[in-house]
């Protein structure tokens, strides 16, 4: 009978973790909705942005910017990691952050020093956990990421790159190719190149009239450029965050919904061996008797 009351316990205990995992997974599924959509929204623009960079690249050959100079002799750069404040997502973090361990043991041994800046809790409790130093600590943007709190983020950063203080900026995030594929990658934002901007060459070129002049204009494409491109990060992570949890927490309500058939198949078993027991005591006694 003992047996019987812990067969229900657990049955009753998985139900319950059943409910909770299928509300959280229709609870990522609505958030997913909402973060792909704002991800779709800005990519149209990163590439126009990005077009626009380009063509005012190959129309004015010769331009110098400093987001574009390169500082071989400075022997420090920065890594923006993109990790999530909660858990329960499956592996997200766990590839971001093995990526990007690579990434600092390889800049280490080329002799670079590299100062990290991490967004989310999970990766502040994991770098605090492997005792590795952070430059900045950042919680609270969340999975819905806005434009003003990224822009203050690029805005340092590019002061550091301009003044000679880093070398290069990287940004680590989890990629969102589709809704059934995401890769953890490390890519570089400075310096800029117009080669990386430009992309394919057009078939006939464009004949741009500056006005302001293209040195005006760089001062302002290229410093929105790198800050669309980080946030264009951000908001990647943020749909890949949702589809991983999304991912995890359907894993977890078909775990728990095979653990109660099992759960239930054994109290079924237990019920009949106790039915079978009590009859057996019957007819025993019933033989007994006569």
């Amino acid at each position: 009978m003992a047996n019987r009351r812990v067969l229900v316990k657990r049955r009753n205990s998985t139900r319950n973790i059943r409910k909770i995992t299928r509300t959280m997974q229709l609870i990522a599924t609505a958030r997913f909705q909402a973060a792909f959509s704002r991800a779709v929204a800005g990519k149209p623009y990163t590439e126009k942005l990005a077009q626009l960079v380009g063509g005012l690249a190959r129309a004015a050959e010769g331009l110098e910017h400093p987001l574009m100079q390169t500082h071989d002799e400075v022997h420090r750069e920065a890594l923006v990691v993109l990790t999530s404040d909660r858990g329960l997502c499956g592996g997200y973090n766990a590839n971001v952050l093995r990526l990007v361990m690579e990434h600092l043991d390889a800049r280490a041994a080329a002799g670079v020093e590299t100062l990290v800046t991490m967004i989310g809790g999970k990766g502040i409790s994991n770098f605090a956990f492997r005792g590795r130093e952070l430059a900045e600590a950042i919680t609270g943007i969340g999975d819905a990421p806005r434009f003003d709190q990224v822009e203050p983020i690029a805005n340092r950063l590019m002061d550091d790159y301009t003044s000679g203080e880093i070398g290069a900026l990287w940004v680590a995030y989890m990629k969102f190719i589709s809704a059934g594929k995401q890769a953890p990658v490390v890519e570089k934002i400075l310096p800029l190149s117009y080669e990386a901007a430009a992309g394919e060459e057009p078939a006939s070129p464009v004949d741009y009239e500056f006005s302001p002049s293209p040195e005006e204009l760089l001062d302002e494409l290229l410093p929105a450029t790198v800050r669309v491109q980080l946030f264009q990060a951000f908001t990647d992570a943020a749909v890949s965050e949702q589809v991983s949890r999304m991912v995890a927490m359907k894993a977890a309500t078909d775990a728990a919904e095979d653990m109660i058939k099992r759960l239930t198949m054994q109290y079924n078993r237990a019920r009949q061996t106790q039915v079978t027991m009590e009859l057996l005591d019957i007819v025993g006694g019933a033989n007994a008797l006569a």
